[in-house]
């Protein structure tokens, strides 16, 4: 298994926590990260196991004292009234590090993660492969602020460090396309239309159906293909409500089960006092681009890089590598996009201890002074006080650019 830089944040939180939750989406590597990283000092138990399940719902109990912690609970969500009676036996030994779970997010494992273990759990999320984790680099732990300082605060990025040896180079269109699941990433045999579609009608079937009533699934599937079709745009209800023919109350359920579910991410505007008349809309992401481009029916290198999605897709791909720098760390995203109605706009800002870090992003190979005009135009507001700026284009070096800098996307964040 390749290094998870979320292994160093587990190792933290078992300092002084009684129990760690894994959580995030299916086949993102939880039960892989857990299994192979703690096995050798807790004992490992699968509650997807029907028969494993059938024993802990009849007689919890003596379960929970045929297999003592320190513990591995993998798949917890299939059981979740066994929180119940752990929180009985951390309420008697608060050792910390005794309980390690995992669980697919969903709303009746995280109710019940509230209302047992408040107050004695850290709830971390592992989401698909960062480009740097792609790499075999997990294990190049940097903190959120050094990596913002890197990114933003250097005079000059070309003064940076030689970015780190990859196992191999990687193409921008076989990201886009087999996207960061771990399993179609590493295997290459792994038949990428096949795997999604698998992996779509699992998560309509298991997670959708959990978490709201839906008797059409089609439906859903539409509305699925219709977000894939938005991401890296501003989310318009009533757009949405209009072409899946739904009331917008129901869109906003169906968006929050996938938010919920870390299908897709809504990135929200940020407000400060550099203008009145703000976007207030939140923009969605898919946190997948592989799932994105699956759901739009792009199958191919020129259909992917010459179409009229690449910027989107190109966006989303960058803006899901903060994001995931910081749930891999324990953090909550501090991220947000700006756009004024008189034409100012910022991809992605970083809200960093009462300073914000701008970033645009441009999925060209050739950069001109006019793609840094909305950072200059944003750094010149009034009462803005940005000094940083960077932009994420598809090329191969860092060069300067007017009084900001831009970076190749393949340096991912956590190999800035």
């Amino acid at each position: 298994m390749l290094p998870r830089t979320l292994e160093h944040t587990i190792l933290q939180a078992i300092k002084t926590f009684p129990s760690v939750l894994v959580t995030g989406p299916r086949q993102s590597g939880k039960t892989t990260l857990l299994k192979e990283r703690f096995a050798q000092t807790h004992l490992f138990v699968s509650l997807e196991n029907p028969d494993v399940r059938a024993r802990v719902q009849e007689d919890p109990i003596g379960f929970l004292k045929a297999n003592p912690p320190p513990l591995i609970l993998d798949e917890i969500q299939y059981v979740p009234e066994l929180l119940h009676y752990i929180k009985s036996a951390i309420d008697e030994d608060r050792k910390p590090g005794q309980w390690l779970l995992s669980g697919s997010q969903n709303f009746a494992l995280m109710q019940g993660v509230s209302q047992s273990l408040s107050g004695r759990v850290a709830v971390l999320t592992l989401l698909p492969f960062s480009i740097g984790e792609s790499h075999g680099l997990g294990d190049k732990l940097l903190r959120i602020d050094h990596i913002i300082e890197r990114a933003f605060q250097k005079q000059d990025l070309r003064e940076l460090e030689p970015a780190p040896a990859r196992s191999a180079p990687l193409e921008l269109d076989d990201w886009l396309l087999r996207g960061a699941y771990p399993e179609i990433r590493l295997n290459r045999d792994v038949d990428r239309k096949l795997w999604r579609a698998s992996y779509i009608q699992t998560y309509l079937e298991r997670d959708v159906r959990q978490a709201v009533n839906i008797g059409d699934l089609n439906t859903f599937n539409r509305f699925l293909r219709l977000c894939a079709a938005r991401t890296g745009q501003i989310l318009n209800m009533s757009e949405f409500s209009r072409d899946i023919g739904m009331s917008v109350p129901t869109i906003k359920k169906w968006l929050s089960v996938l938010e919920a579910s870390y299908q897709i991410h809504l990135l929200p505007p940020h407000f400060n006092n550099l203008g009145k008349r703000i976007v207030k809309s939140p923009k969605l992401y898919f946190m997948d681009t592989g799932l994105a481009t699956f759901l739009l029916g792009l199958h191919g290198s020129e259909a992917a890089l010459q179409g009229p999605m690449i910027g989107p897709l190109f966006e989303t791909m960058v803006v899901t590598e903060w994001i995931k720098a910081f749930y891999h760390r324990g953090e909550r995203p501090d991220l947000y996009y700006w756009r004024s109605k008189s034409g100012i706009e910022i991809d992605l800002i970083v809200d960093r201890n009462a300073a914000l870090f701008p970033m645009e992003i441009k999925a060209t190979s050739t950069l001109y002074p006019k793609h840094a005009e909305g950072l200059s135009k944003w750094k010149a507001l009034p009462g803005n006080s940005t000094t940083g700026g960077v932009i994420v284009a598809n090329i191969s070096e860092p060069i300067s650019l007017r009084d900001c800098q831009a970076v190749p996307w393949d340096r991912g964040v956590d190999m800035i």
